[in-house]
């Protein structure tokens, strides 16, 4: 039944939401005849999802103050566990994982938060939040009452209980909602006992004075009872999804807890975007029926670093690309977008409320000639390997991402078929130094044709491309070979294995000229014009680069691959300097003394409307 709200209650529903700082409150957010109710009044939640670790920190106050001008009363955002706990016992929230300032800052913009703590999150983050070193007993299977995965996810609960309980709204803070798990009903056939445990979890970590909620799609619903159901889907399909969920979820309050606006690409496959006039058109439907909503995203950002998840769909592994961009009310470099003047305009009208004006963006810069004129070859710079009779994943060496170098030297001649059973997920396949052939896993490539002598020497040079986010396939995601290596049918053994996460490449010896051996590490030097406090954001054009990862200043700014869609990486302004900034690039394709330009524009392939 369609349930058009009056101006007079829609203007209920979102007084004192908007302009004003959230309050500290002694009942919290809470549910009273099938609504939302915030200190004794009907409270809609109007959200946009964005995550601190996808925006530089010192972006983080401009971004909020977007939202509010949206027209944004609260902010969602997932906390990732792989960030926290690089290394087991060892947390950090500091700098861009301090999640507790990026809290407090939407706070001082007036903006409530509801807090997605997972452990798992998806997010199309890499293996979805979890760490690496959960892989490492073999025998681990997470999401799930395993012990060797719900100790750690414990431990993991309650530190960030320390750090963010404190800031729920009935303590002073703004945090009104947390997530129990996420998008549970799409994964686990039995979820009673793994989210009972969860919830305890979430509970005992100091989140009792919030509402619990689950999200997940409208077909497949993983909650427990006494949780409040929210679903996920995307543009187009707002009436037929909650008209699904009125079917198993009786009374209010509805809400789309992902309302997806945009879409995220994979390499090799189109750029996705979505219409922003259809989104306007169901935007006005879903607060037009008093629903709640959250845009997923509001602002994308950036999966800085190796944190890019991949899917597996169609019976294939699709690796996702750097840029979180998602077709967002804000682009990757925070500006607004038509989408966003839509949203914006819609909310208004629908709400009655008088929205902030919108905060000017700086223009952003184009810098020519980055002559990336050091070199030095991977080759030149192995480390000491580990001798192995078998073959060993990255996570059994106690490694996360980057890359994993099997070496072998040949004990007898041999021709025939070389098969890699168990590739994850890209591997350059070396005789005496030369390239043979290259596998992906993308592409169900496992076999070449090679002709080995004794004494030849046999490299596999396999690199991580992004954990599995999303469905079961995560739960066997380790990375290298995780099979065998056969020639002719018979194994090989006996290894030589390099651990290659590429954590310091400012350490290398490199030298003035081209590189003549991939894959090389390529280092240059620029300077950047600065107008104010800070120099423009920027965009660097990877084009005449193959596929391979660069850092700026030592911060981690993402992969590069030719075959798209995504053309160039972000480089935010206050990365920059005057002059003297250092460009490193691995490229495991590209031989020679590559120069690169930056765009005031970014290139993210050749926008495709459908979306799923």
């Amino acid at each position: 039944m369609r349930n058009v709200l009056t101006g007079a209650l829609l203007g209920a529903l979102f007084s004192g939401s908007l302009c004003a700082a959230p309050t500290p409150s002694n009942h919290g957010l809470a549910i009273e005849q099938g609504q939302f109710m915030l200190d004794g009044k009907p409270f809609r939640i109007i959200s946009g999802e964005m995550h601190y670790a996808r925006v530089p920190r010192e972006y983080w106050r401009a971004r909020l103050k977007m939202a509010k001008a949206m027209g944004l009363n609260t902010i969602t955002t997932y906390v990732f566990w792989n960030a926290h706990e690089a290394t087991p016992g060892h947390y950090d929230f500091s700098g861009q994982n301090d999640v507790a300032e990026f809290i407090r800052e939407a706070q001082q913009e007036g903006l409530y938060v509801i807090l997605r703590p997972g452990p798992y999150v998806c997010s199309e983050w890499e293996f979805g939040g979890f760490p690496a070193w959960l892989l490492k007993d073999p025998g681990t299977q997470v999401r799930s009452t395993d012990p060797k995965f719900m100790e750690p996810a414990q431990r993991w609960l309650h530190r960030l209980g320390q750090e963010l309980a404190p800031l729920q709204l009935t303590h002073g803070g703004n945090i009104i909602a947390v997530q129990v798990e996420n998008e549970y009903g799409s994964f686990g056939k039995d979820n009673s006992p793994y989210l009972q445990q969860i919830r305890r979890d979430i509970v005992d970590s100091g989140f009792d004075k919030s509402l619990l909620f689950t999200s997940d799609s409208a077909e497949q619903p993983g909650s427990l009872p006494g949780l409040l159901e929210v679903i996920n889907f995307g543009v187009g399909h707002a009436q037929e999804k909650f008209a699904k969920l009125h079917t198993w979820q009786s009374t209010g309050p509805y809400m789309a807890g992902e309302y997806w606006v945009g879409w995220f690409d994979h390499w090799g496959a189109p750029h996705h975007v979505a219409d922003a006039k259809k989104v306007a058109g169901e935007l006005t439907w879903i607060l037009q029926q008093g629903y709640s909503v959250n845009f997923y995203m509001f602002h994308g950002g950036t999966s800085f670093g190796w944190m890019n998840g991949a899917n597996w769909d169609d019976d294939s592994y699709q690796p996702d690309v750097t840029s979180y961009d998602y077709d967002s009310p804000l682009d990757e470099s925070g500006r607004p977008t038509p989408k966003y003047d839509a949203a914006r305009q819609v909310i208004a009208e629908e709400t009655g409320a008088t929205l902030p004006p919108v905060p000017a963006t700086p223009p952003t810069q184009a810098i020519d000639g980055i002559k990336l004129d050091e070199a030095v070859s991977l080759w030149d710079v192995l480390p000491t390997p580990t001798a192995s009779h078998e073959l060993k994943t990255m996570e059994a060496l106690d490694q996360a991402y980057g890359d994993i170098l099997y070496r072998k030297r040949m004990a007898t001649d041999a021709s025939g078929e070389l098969r890699v059973d168990g590739l994850h997920d890209y591997a350059q396949v070396y005789v005496n130094g030369k390239r043979a052939g290259t596998l992906d896993r993308r592409l169900k490539q496992d076999r070449l044709t090679l002709k080995l002598a004794k004494g030849d020497m046999l490299d596999l040079l396999v690199q991580n491309d992004g954990r599995i986010n999303f469905g079961e396939k995560l739960l066997a995601e380790r990375k290298g070979i995780l099979g065998s290596v056969t020639l002719q049918g018979k194994a090989l053994q006996d290894w030589q294995i390099y651990s290659l996460p590429f954590k310091d490449s400012s350490a290398l010896h490199y030298t003035r000229g081209p590189c003549r051996h991939a894959p090389c590490f390529y280092r240059g030097t620029f300077n950047a014009p600065v107008s104010g406090s800070a120099a423009a954001d920027t965009f660097l054009d990877t084009a005449g680069l193959g596929k391979g990862f660069v850092w700026l200043n030592g911060h981690p700014l993402g992969r590069t691959w030719s075959i798209g869609p995504q053309r160039t990486l972000y480089v935010p302004g206050v990365w920059l300097k005057p002059s003297g900034n250092q460009l490193v690039v691995l490229d495991l394709l590209v031989e020679g003394q590559p120069t690169l330009t930056t765009l005031k524009q970014p290139m993210l392939g050749t926008p495709t409307v459908p979306m799923p």
